[in-house]
C-alpha cells in the first residue's frame, strides 16, 4: 500500500517551525549550549510519547483524542496505587487499563461510526467521574518507605551527549517501535490505507473497525507508558495534574507534519514535532517571560497549529 511523502503543506509547516526555532536560537543566549540542549531533550520525552499517541490516531483518519491527558492521571494513579502488589503487576495492569480505556473508544468509532471528539470527550468525563468516585478525590500517593520505583527516574550517561534522564531513552525507543509498526507490519499499513480511504478500505474486506480500534490501542499504551513515568516522577497521583498534554501532543503531531485528515505521517515527524515544540518553550524561558507569558505562548502555539490544521 502506497505511504505519501511529505505533502507541500506540510513541509511548509515544519520549515516554518524550523526557521523560528532556529531565529529564536540565533537571538536568545545559551540555547545552543550543550546543557540547554539536553534540557530540549529532556522537554519533548513526555509531551513526544502523547505526539506519538495522536500520530498513529491520525494516521487512522480519525482526528485526535481529546481523553488523552486524562487517561495519562488515571493511569499514573493506577501505578501508584497498585505498587504495593510488585512493580511487574503495578506496571503490567497499568498498560492494560490504558489500552483498554483507549481501544474502547476506538471500538464505539470504529464500529459504529461514531464521532472521534465526541467519543473522547466523554470518555475523558467518564474517566474522571469513576477515578473520583474510587478515589474518594483523594491524591493517590505511593507508602513513604516504597522506592522501588526510582529506577524509573533515573539519569542515563549517553556518549558523546551527556547526561539524559531515562524518559528520553525510552521516548526514542518507542518512537523507533511505533515507526517499524507502521513502517513494516500488515497493521501498520491497514492504519495508513483506512486513514486514506476508509470507504475503499471497506470495499476492500479490510476490517476497519478492528483497524480502527487497535490504533486507540496503541495509543492507550503509549498514554499508559507515560502515565508509569510521569507517576513515577511526581510521586503523586490526581485530576489536578492532567496539565495540557492533550493540546502539545496535537500540537507536536501536526508540526512534524502529520496530516489530521488521515492516511499520512510517522512517529519520527512526532518527534521533530516535539523537539520543535520543545524548543520554542525553552526559547521563551531563557528570554525571562513571565509565567503567565509562558503559558500563554504555549497554549497560543498550540491552538495555532490545531486550527491551522483543521481550518
Amino acid at each position: 500500500m502506497h505511504q505519501h511523502p511529505i505533502t507541500r503543506r506540510h513541509l511548509l509547516q515544519g520549515l516554518g517551525g524550523a526557521a523560528l526555532v532556529v531565529y529564536g536560537a540565533i537571538d536568545t543566549q545559551g540555547f545552543l549550549t550543550g546543557t540547554n540542549v539536553r534540557s530540549v531533550l529532556a522537554q519533548s520525552a513526555f509531551v513526544g510519547v502523547f505526539a506519538l499517541a495522536t500520530t498513529v490516531i491520525m494516521i487512522s483518519g480519525n482526528l485526535f483524542s481529546l481523553s488523552l491527558a486524562v487517561t495519562r492521571a488515571v493511569t499514573a494513579s493506577s501505578f501508584l496505587a497498585m505498587l504495593p502488589h510488585g512493580q511487574a503487576i503495578a506496571i503490567l495492569s497499568t498498560l492494560a487499563i490504558g489500552t483498554g480505556i483507549c481501544a474502547i473508544q476506538g471500538c464505539l468509532v470504529g464500529a459504529f461510526g461514531a464521532n472521534p471528539i465526541i467519543v473522547t470527550i466523554a470518555a475523558g468525563g467518564l474517566q474522571e467521574g469513576i477515578f473520583l468516585w474510587l478515589s474518594g478525590g483523594a491524591t493517590i500517593v505511593p507508602s513513604f518507605t516504597d522506592t522501588s520505583f526510582q529506577w524509573l527516574n533515573q539519569v542515563v550517561a549517553v556518549p558523546w551527549v551527556g547526561p539524559l534522564p531515562l524518559a528520553v531513552m525510552v521516548f526514542i525507543a518507542l518512537v523507533v517501535a511505533v515507526e517499524g509498526i507502521l513502517r513494516s507490519t500488515r497493521f501498520g499499513q491497514l492504519v495508513y490505507f483506512v486513514g486514506e480511504n476508509r470507504p475503499a478500505a471497506i470495499a476492500a474486506g479490510i476490517p476497519t473497525a478492528w483497524v480502527i480500534t487497535g490504533a486507540f490501542g496503541v495509543a492507550g499504551l503509549l498514554t499508559a507508558i507515560v502515565g508509569v513515568e510521569l507517576g513515577a516522577f511526581n510521586q503523586s497521583g490526581s485530576l489536578l495534574v492532567e496539565s495540557n498534554f492533550t493540546y502539545d501532543g496535537i500540537a507536536a503531531a501536526v508540526v512534524g507534519g502529520t496530516a489530521i485528515t488521515g492516511g499520512q505521517g510517522s512517529a519520527f515527524r512526532a518527534l521533530v514535532g516535539s523537539i520543535l515544540m520543545a524548543s520554542i518553550a525553552d526559547i521563551v524561558l531563557l528570554r525571562g517571560y513571565s509565567e503567565g507569558d509562558r503559558k500563554s505562548t504555549r497554549l497560543n502555539s498550540s491552538h495555532r497549529c490545531i486550527s491551522y490544521a483543521v481550518f
